[in-house]
């Protein structure tokens, strides 16, 4: 799905003007170092993407005519030698205009203050920066930069207030198993940023079956015996009604789908109830464990992107690992995560709570897409709009077969 790109360029207080149309090969609006490179090559100066203004057609989120913010930090003296259109006073104040839950990084002094911070604790971890960072993705979830550094590259990432403390979270993790998640090099958890060192290896979206038994499997005895971080939050199984309840009233689900889903609501601490009597402990949850998050040299893996991470049940990280895989790699997924938490939780039915995490993820994640669109500008919702009604929508469907009660009628 081609995408094409219009660029408005500031600097500063100084508008630059701006760049394009021009289309970009890669069509996800996220991935903005392609844009970052083509601006710099108009511009000869070094230009991040700050974030999203505007969408024409594609289909989240990918495709379509993206408008976006850019800001050249270098001299707009030079980018001035090439006559660039010019956008309109209301534009400019548009552009500037503050916005309670803009992400830091999509601010001009954001994202000069990231990079600063970047490059002192880089010195002070005795791995200076031997050249210019590359930006890789902005979006409302997480900026994204790539650092030349010495032993290696070095990855800065930048995320909002409700993602979890991630350098926490791995370095919980890493003190169980410390080839198991990238190393943390610095962190500042009060501005939600962390250096990480570069994983090598190949992103695992058609793992081979070893290697996703494996990560699999050392996932599972990390969460096993990692104790909680206390920065990590805490989601038991019962407080999920009382966090779901105001997500339905708020949703775009139809007047008779409204009515399903308060008939679900309230049998849901029945399945609850079921699905803790399964004996699994409360873990480190990863939040959104499939194989796209994992890299691999064919030795070791590791396994990345902690932004969903929270204390809960592990069905969930259960369940997502074969989002993306084939149903032979599903089945292997399943076999190899059935299979680790016999062996760690003796007595324990992993097998059922597989089963009754098919409805329990759907519930889980309406709720925690809710919380991407109360914590993001109102310009960047096009990203997760429909994403809490289409999760209830598949726990809709989902729910007769889990949940006998559940065609029976309203109840409580």
């Amino acid at each position: 799905m081609e995408r094409t790109v219009t660029a408005l360029v500031t600097c500063g207080e100084q508008d630059v003007g701006t760049v394009g149309p021009f289309p970009v090969a890669v069509p996800w609006w996220a991935e903005a170092g392609p844009v970052a490179e083509r601006l710099e090559a108009e511009l000869g100066g070094p230009v991040v993407v700050l974030r999203l203004v505007s969408v024409e057609g594609g289909e989240s989120p990918r495709g379509g005519h993206v408008t976006y913010h850019a800001e050249l930090l270098g001299d707009p003296r030079r980018a001035g030698r090439r006559t660039l259109n010019q956008f309109s006073p209301a534009v400019s104040a548009a552009l500037r205009a503050a916005q309670d839950r803009r992400s830091a990084w999509a601010t001009p002094h954001g994202v000069r203050d990231a990079l600063a911070w970047a490059d002192e604790a880089l010195r002070a971890a005795g791995r200076p920066a031997l050249g210019r960072f590359r930006q890789v993705k902005t979006w409302n979830l997480a900026g994204l930069f790539r650092i030349p550094a010495r032993g290696g590259p070095v990855w800065l990432k930048t995320t909002p207030p409700f993602a979890t403390d991630e350098a926490a979270t791995m370095t919980a993790l890493a003190a169980t198993d410390p080839t198991l998640v990238p190393s943390v090099l610095a962190a500042d958890p009060a501005a939600h940023r962390m250096l990480l060192d570069h994983a090598p290896g190949e992103d695992c979206w058609d793992a081979p079956p070893d290697v996703v038994r494996e990560t699999i499997t050392r996932f599972v005895a990390a969460q096993a015996t990692t104790p909680h971080p206390p920065s990590v939050p805490h989601h038991p199984l019962k407080t999920l009604p009382d966090r779901l309840a105001p997500v339905i009233a708020r949703s775009a689900l139809t007047p008779h789908e409204q009515d399903q889903a308060h008939r679900l609501l309230d049998v849901l601490p029945g399945l609850l109830d079921e699905l803790a009597a399964c004996g699994l402990p409360e873990t480190v949850v990863h939040g959104d464990f499939h194989s796209g998050n994992w890299r691999s040299t064919g030795e070791n893996t590791v396994v990345l992107d902690f932004a969903d991470a929270h204390i809960g049940h592990p069905a969930l990280d259960g369940h997502r690992v074969g989002k993306a895989m084939s149903p032979t790699g599903r089945r292997t997924a399943t076999k190899a995560w059935i299979d680790a938490w016999h062996d760690h939780a003796p007595g324990s039915d992993p097998s059922r709570a597989l089963e009754l995490a098919d409805l329990y993820q759907n519930l889980f994640y309406a709720v925690r897409y809710q919380e991407f669109l109360d914590g993001i500008e109102p310009s960047e919702h096009v990203y997760h709009a429909g994403d809490p009604a289409a999760e209830l929508r598949e726990a809709l469907r989902t729910a007769p077969r889990q949940v006998p009660r559940f065609g029976s009628g309203r109840t409580g």
